[in-house]
């Protein structure tokens, strides 16, 4: 008799258990995701598969440089960023089997239409500032990115129907910045083929552009390539 009345309470105790062992693990795998979701790493650029497969390509020693010019965008391995304010250029570097050569951004400079002095290539935080994200930009709504109109001397509408303009978030904004951060020409000595962008001060519009040469000065010797406006 007393087994009988212990067995629905048994079962009901191991059915319990059951359930909450099987939430608790539904929440162990979301929660899993999510983590690997945040701390997710944004992946550098790849080398391509030769030097032919980019705009332009030099010879500087033993060294190939390759390298093709993408305007104001900036290729990222995850998506396409762009910024007003600098001009990119995606740079490979090829060698013999087991090559290994000190890089750095200061050993390009980019000659645009013919100046007679060449423009340093900058680090890649100095374009944080000016980075945007063309697939967020598209996703606001028209009348959230329109500006305030203080001239009106507030007559004809008031205040409260402006919008307010919608600014990034945050994280948002960090993401990009490591995705920038990976995708460009990594620094110190590095085997080879390797490859990365380079960013060039130019607030001007591309389509301005008649003439452009990357000029390489670095470890593998000298060399200046051609590329395409």
């Amino acid at each position: 008799m007393q087994r009988s009345l212990q067995s629905p309470a048994v079962a009901v105790a191991v059915l319990t258990g059951f359930l909450c062992q099987s939430a608790l693990g539904q929440d162990a795998q979301k929660q899993d995701a999510q983590k690997k979701d945040a701390t997710r790493e944004a992946k550098g650029v790849p080398p391509r598969a030769t030097p032919c497969d980019y705009q332009a390509h030099e010879q500087a020693g033993a060294t190939t440089i390759a390298a093709e010019f993408t305007g104001h965008a900036l290729p990222t391995p995850e998506a396409i960023l762009s910024t007003e304010d600098y001009v990119v250029v995606e740079v490979g570097l090829f060698g013999p089997a087991e090559a290994r050569l000190k890089l750095s951004f200061d050993d390009f400079s980019l000659r645009i239409n013919g100046k007679k002095m060449p423009t340093p290539a900058q680090p890649y935080g100095v374009v944080f500032q000016s980075l945007k994200d063309p697939e967020w930009e598209a996703s606001i709504p028209a009348e959230s990115k329109s500006k305030t109109n203080f001239g009106t001397g507030g007559r004809g509408q008031s205040s409260d129907s402006t919008p307010a303009p919608v600014h990034m978030p945050i994280e948002l904004k960090r993401v990009m910045q490591e995705r920038v951060q990976k995708a460009s020409l990594p620094e110190g000595e590095r085997a080879l083929p390797v490859a990365g962008l380079i960013y060039f001060p130019y607030g001007g519009k591309a389509q301005g552009i008649r003439s452009i040469e990357l000029i390489y000065n670095g470890a593998a010797g000298k060399t200046t390539l051609a590329l395409h406006p």
